[in-house]
């Protein structure tokens, strides 16, 4: 008989203060990836409603905190979320327990540690569905050194009858290698009924929610395991060491994910990316590149080493050479920037430009096959088609008070080492003498030159520092 499919919740347990973290940040808000560890979790929770053979959930996450509440809550305002506040932390059963009164009978909830944000959602749909027919499963690993975590105890079946954590087990029990991950499957009438069952009877004097399980047992639930192979999956976060370590699996798992899918990274360990990276073919990524916010790289694309990209369009064969920063741009094709510029916020470049090597551009549009080859800065300007800019010319955009716009109409040659004081514009064919401060409009085909009439002192004497005195 097909079975129905599951109604799934989700339960996170995010109350701990994360004391060996010494942060004033609360523990589930350090970050992975660029984003706290508790998005991780809840982003995973919305990938698991759209499993084509389940249902979606029911109601939002629920979530439980304690430690920080309020700068956690803040944090996460924009998402739909029912918090529950665990006034005091005695434990994760006691923590799941506060959230009995959102809890429906016929949903499934998977309950997942906030501090262990690598599980990924087509394992706890596996472990929902191991659940489906005594309403309550536990998600389960094998490691070689079982230290400091909870014991998995079967019967003769291979059914879970009980948990035992580290410093309850005997000798014996200590031996067995498979442990308790921290995550759960259970129906929501069963919580109901096991959860005020629960006792602190125990060395620490909490309530664990590991006790469930005995419970369950007890009470005539056959407890079955989904084994998980990936021990990664489960790893928590007590301390920064912990934290770097996730971070290097979660940017390893991105970079072989990139690598599957035919970008080229010349090595996937030295590749961060903090956000999302669309992309077309023949893409590739030189070293310790951090890609951050939503990026695309169209075709052929060429990033160099040691670039930095953020919220950024690259369009198809253009290449960015090493050491240059881009933020919130958008850049056309076969362009060429760097190395070491920086493009700021609100810059579009069109198609063939050029940015070479420290050119600073902030809110800036240029044109096609434009050109700002070396040492300038332009800011609050339209710049035109087959523009030449030199090497050392700067916009004077502010005044101390508002932003000004310079306008460059297409062909207008800028000379090097020019000031071009905003607003200003300069027409089309124009062209600006070296050295030149430019304040008032230039006409087309005119040429532009500001500058002092130069003057040479004959036989000028430099001054000379005078010997110390002896």
């Amino acid at each position: 008989m097909t079975k129905e499919p599951l109604m799934l919740g989700v339960i996170i347990l995010a109350a701990g203060k994360g004391t060996r973290m010494h942060s004033a940040l609360p523990k589930v808000l350090h970050p992975i990836g660029g984003q706290p560890m508790l998005a991780h979790l809840l982003a995973t929770a919305t990938k698991l409603t759209t499993q084509p053979a389940e249902q979606p959930a029911a109601q939002p996450p629920i979530v439980v905190c304690g430690h920080e509440r309020e700068r956690i809550q803040s944090a996460f305002a924009h998402v739909d979320i029912t918090w529950i506040t665990q006034a005091q932390q005695l434990g994760t059963g006691h923590a799941v327990l506060q959230a009995l009164p959102h809890i429906a009978d016929e949903t499934t909830y998977l309950i997942l540690v906030g501090d262990a944000p690598l599980i990924q959602p087509q394992t706890l749909t596996a472990l929902a569905k191991t659940s489906q027919d005594s309403g309550i499963a536990v998600l389960t690993v094998n490691l070689g050194n079982p230290t400091g975590y909870g014991r998995i105890i079967c019967d003769t079946n291979g059914h879970v009858t009980r948990i035992v954590e580290e410093k309850e087990a005997s000798a014996t029990e200590k031996t067995i290698q498979e442990i308790n991950s921290g995550c759960f499957a259970i129906r929501g009438d069963l919580l109901k009924t096991l959860l005020p069952l629960i006792t602190n009877d125990n060395q620490q004097h909490e309530y664990y929610l590991t006790d469930v399980v005995a419970l369950a047992a007890q009470h005539g639930y056959p407890v079955k395991s989904y084994r998980l192979a990936d021990s990664q999956q489960i790893m928590g976060c007590n301390n920064k060491k912990q934290l770097a370590t996730l971070e290097r699996i979660y940017q390893r798992r991105q970079a072989d994910s990139l690598l599957d899918n035919g970008v080229t990274l010349f090595d996937p360990n030295r590749f961060d990316m903090r956000g999302q990276l669309t992309h077309g073919q023949d893409v590739s990524i030189d070293i310790n590149c951090l890609l951050i916010g939503n990026v695309h790289l169209a075709d052929n694309v060429t990033i160099g080493a040691n670039c930095i990209i953020k919220n950024s369009h690259i369009g198809a064969g253009t290449v960015i050479l090493p050491n240059t920063i881009i933020e919130d741009a958008t850049i056309g094709a076969a362009a060429q920037i760097g190395p070491f510029a920086r493009i700021r916020p609100n810059t579009r470049l069109a198609d063939a430009t050029k940015i070479g090597n420290f050119v600073e551009l902030k809110n800036t549009t240029v044109g096609i096959d434009s050109k700002i080859n070396h040492l300038s800065y332009v800011g609050d300007a339209v710049i035109g088609d087959n523009v030449n800019i030199g090497a050392g010319a700067i916009t004077c955009n502010y005044d101390g008070a508002n932003k000004h716009l310079t306008t460059i109409e297409d062909n207008v040659f800028v000379g090097s080492n020019t000031a071009l004081v905003a607003p200003i514009h300069i027409a089309h064919g124009a062209t600006i003498g070296a050295g030149s401060t430019i304040s008032k409009p230039v006409a087309s085909e005119n040429l532009a030159i500001a500058r002092s009439k130069q003057r040479n002192i004959e036989n000028w004497q430099r001054p000379q520092k005078q010997p110390p005195n002896k």
